[in-house]
């Protein structure tokens, strides 16, 4: 009986909590909102555009700011290529003195051919920058982010009497490519629109439950750094190997060698990953090439393990070449890619203090602390290189939990991002997107 009576006690607390979300004002206007948003969202889905060429896509984000009440400016960014056009969007929301909070989406989508099954699948297909033909999917929801987005700002201009500042809604291309944050930031975002108080920004996660938020304190997302390695050597008749300086087997070589950077050189309390991606060298079975080309990408996390990961590949491949006898003028060439993306780096004091807020309006089931993944992210950018502008990327759960139970029952790998067969399912993951992210702003510029 003691059992029962405390059983229905529980059950009643947990009623009240589901009860005072569901009446929350962030709540009723988010769920009043949804019909046109689930419909903006399969028409983004159904209209994808890959990085760079976001324009119809960025065009409707525009025009849903405008009509949400704020200032709007299309067609914002610089990239370093100028023959590039960047389709960046800002809409500035202003009511009266406050705090500036700057909340971003990302718009755009991938080369992959949709297998989802969906009525309201992609079948779009375009020119990539090489000028072959790809298929193009939303495969890792930025859809979805902006039908949250959008939402978000109808929300809060709703309840503009609960809160007070300026809010710079950035709709950011170029996210999957790198370097839609940097042109934005380097076509003087901060210096035109204001430096902001706060950056928010948020993600879907593919193997979180639907009606969940995720984040994680401190470092979220690593430093991404890609490195081209020519390894060279003198080449010849497969027969006479001895009269080479095979570049292949030194290739070999090297790739082991990088294995011992995780495993030797680096304390195993700091994450790293270097992952050889791509290995090409070679044009016939019987002749020895030149040299080999490797790409490699390079996870981190602090800026000074970046940097000695960065300087022990660069030791490891030229002392791997001298131990073979490569010449002194057919020493490996090593170069890192430009298109860097740096860590990202959730404010711990504002990771708790939003926590606290989710725990409010969702229940504090629904929040959860996740593991930090080694997956780039250029959100970063808007912290600036020393986090000077406090941040936090959050994220919001778009899988069916029947889904991940059975999944996990069958021992399989749910799709993931990127995944020709991954979509969040909407309704809710929009819905905990829009009352995540208004419900962190509001509290933020609370009057």
């Amino acid at each position: 009986m003691k059992i029962s009576r405390l059983w229905v006690l529980s059950l009643s607390i947990l009623s009240a909590r589901f009860v005072l979300a569901q009446d929350s004002p962030v709540e009723k206007a988010a769920v009043s909102e949804l019909p046109s948003l689930l419909a903006i969202y399969k028409d983004i889905h159904s209209h994808p555009e890959l990085s760079g060429q976001e324009q119809h896509t960025a065009a409707l984000v525009a025009k849903e700011l405008r009509a949400a009440g704020c200032d709007v400016t299309e067609n914002f960014g610089k990239y370093d290529d100028p023959k590039l056009k960047c389709y960046g969007v800002v809409g500035v929301m202003k009511n009266g003195s406050g705090p500036t909070v700057l909340v971003r989406t990302d718009m755009d989508a991938l080369p992959v051919h949709e297998e989802t099954g969906l009525p309201y699948a992609s079948t779009a297909t375009t020119k990539n920058d090489e000028g072959r033909d790809v298929s193009v999917m939303h495969a890792c929801g930025h859809d979805a982010h902006m039908a949250a987005f959008i939402g978000t700002a109808r929300v809060l201009q709703r309840l503009k009497q609960d809160w007070n500042g300026t809010i710079i809604f950035v709709g950011q291309p170029a996210e999957e490519a790198i370097g839609g944050a940097r042109a934005m930031l380097k076509a003087g975002l901060y210096n035109r629109f204001g430096k902001p108080d706060f950056a928010l920004g948020f993600h879907d996660k593919a193997d979180l439950q639907t009606g969940h938020i995720g984040v994680t304190p401190g470092y979220t997302y690593a430093n991404v750094d890609s490195v081209d390695l020519t390894v060279r050597g003198i080449g010849g008749h497969g027969a006479y190997p001895h009269k080479t300086k095979d570049p292949i087997v030194l290739s070999a070589e090297i790739i082991n060698a990088l294995q011992t950077i995780a495993s030797r050189e680096n304390n195993p309390l700091d994450p790293i990953v270097v992952t050889v991606g791509s290995i090409h060298g070679g044009t016939k079975h019987n002749i020895i090439p030149d040299d080999v080309k490797m790409q490699l990408t390079v996870r981190t996390y602090k800026s000074e393990v970046r940097d000695r990961v960065l300087a022990d590949i660069d030791q490891i491949a030229k002392g791997c070449a001298t131990a073979a006898g490569i010449p002194a003028d057919r020493m490996p060439i090593v170069e890192v890619k430009k298109d860097t993306t740096p860590a990202t780096y959730n404010n711990p004091d504002l990771t708790k203090r939003l926590v606290a807020v989710w725990k409010k309006v969702l229940g504090d089931a629904n929040v959860e602390i996740v593991d930090p993944t080694m997956g780039g992210e250029d959100f970063a950018e808007y912290s600036l290189p020393d986090h000077s502008i406090p941040a936090v990327d959050f994220h919001i759960g778009a899988v069916d939990p029947e889904k991940i139970a059975q999944f996990k029952k069958d021992g399989k790998e749910l799709p993931s991002l990127h995944s020709s067969k991954f979509a969040p399912v909407p309704e809710p993951t929009i819905r905990v997107g829009i009352v995540g992210m208004t419900s962190a702003v509001m509290d933020l510029m609370k009057r």
